[in-house]
């Protein structure tokens, strides 16, 4: 049977064999598209059945149709405040034109909105918090990875450090972080204040470890074979690395940087709560703190939001991926 539909395949005009692999491929996509569907409405149902059955000190557990409320409510918060923010400053533009216009040697100045940050200022703020730790810790874990993966005596002296240091819980790492950061960090900077550089080292440390581990695996995975062709043709060092190391083992330091931008995603927001710095994880603290019976519908909200944040990462990741790696087969799942 199978030589009889092999035979029939290369009968087919080239052109048919084509169409009928876009057929296969559209039809796959499809049924991959459908159960994800299907999936997300047994989910739907089950979490409205559960909420159902919950009840708490401030009420029924949100089910998706109070969520979908308070995400509308979020949102229109947002538009509130934008529209004020828009009006704080043109009433101070008003008000410097007619100082200049009654005293043009007059003193004016524009003074900044102190406005209480909303939902989507908060998830701007946890994104450039996580992207500040993540830079860090991947500009120290990939060059140390690549020292571990060609040396073994450095990796011998790595690895310890590694094995102690990576099972460390975020929220043991946090007081130490906050207490260094506050005796030698000194800045008046708005963007970089001590809020923000406290959580973005607490990530960055949390991080570390999967980029580091992975890359000294890919780098001493690499091929004998191309080990010995740069041998024979004595490639310079940084040339070896560039040239026979990294692309090898992009692979390997992807799937490492993939693991600690979900880590530290998760760990941002463990120490927004704790730190009181901005973004989603003060966000969720002070709902939960304020206890109104819109609290919890918020608090799911900002869950449901994190995770979608988390996917979406990832798929970023993975897409840089397949545009810098020499493996195309990488798929965006």
């Amino acid at each position: 049977m199978a030589t009889l539909i092999r035979k029939f395949r290369s009968a087919l005009p080239g052109s048919f064999s084509v169409d009928l692999a876009l057929g296969a491929g559209l039809t796959a996509l499809l049924r991959a598209w459908l159960l994800s569907l299907v999936g997300l409405v047994v989910f739907t149902l089950l979490w409205q059945g559960a909420a159902n059955n919950i009840d708490t000190s401030l009420g029924k557990f949100p089910g998706p149709q109070q969520v979908i409320e308070q995400a509308g409510n979020l949102y229109a918060e947002y538009q509130r405040e934008q529209q004020n923010e828009r009006d704080f400053f043109a009433r101070q533009q008003v008000r410097n034109a007619e100082r200049l216009a009654s005293d043009p040697d007059a003193d004016v100045s524009i003074r900044p909105y102190t406005g209480r940050p909303t939902f989507i200022d908060q998830i701007g703020t946890s994104l450039m918090t996580v992207a500040f730790g993540f830079v860090i810790a991947m500009a120290i874990a990939i060059p140390l990875g690549i020292f571990c993966g060609l040396s073994q005596a450095v990796y011998s002296a790595v690895n310890p450090i590694v094995q102690i240091f990576k099972p460390v819980s975020p929220l043991a790492w946090l007081p130490l972080v906050t207490m260094v950061v506050s005796a030698l960090y000194v800045s008046e900077s708005a963007l970089f204040s001590k809020a923000f550089v406290t959580s973005g080292v607490t990530v960055a440390l949390c991080c570390l470890w999967p980029t580091v581990i992975n890359t000294t695996v890919g780098v001493a995975s690499v091929d004998k074979d191309l080990i010995n062709v740069s041998r024979v043709i004595r490639l310079p060092p940084l040339q070896h690395i560039s040239k026979i190391v990294l692309p090898s083992a992009i692979p390997m330091i992807f799937t490492g940087m993939r693991l600690s931008l979900a880590t530290g995603w998760m760990v941002l927001i463990a120490a927004e709560m704790l730190a009181q710095s901005p973004g989603l994880g003060k966000f969720i603290w002070d709902e939960f703190q304020n206890g109104s019976s819109d609290s919890m519908g918020r608090i799911m909200v900002a869950v449901l939001v994190i995770g979608l944040i988390g996917f979406i990462l990832d798929k970023l990741m993975l897409m840089v991926q397949r545009h810098v790696s020499w493996d195309k087969s990488v798929t965006l799942r």
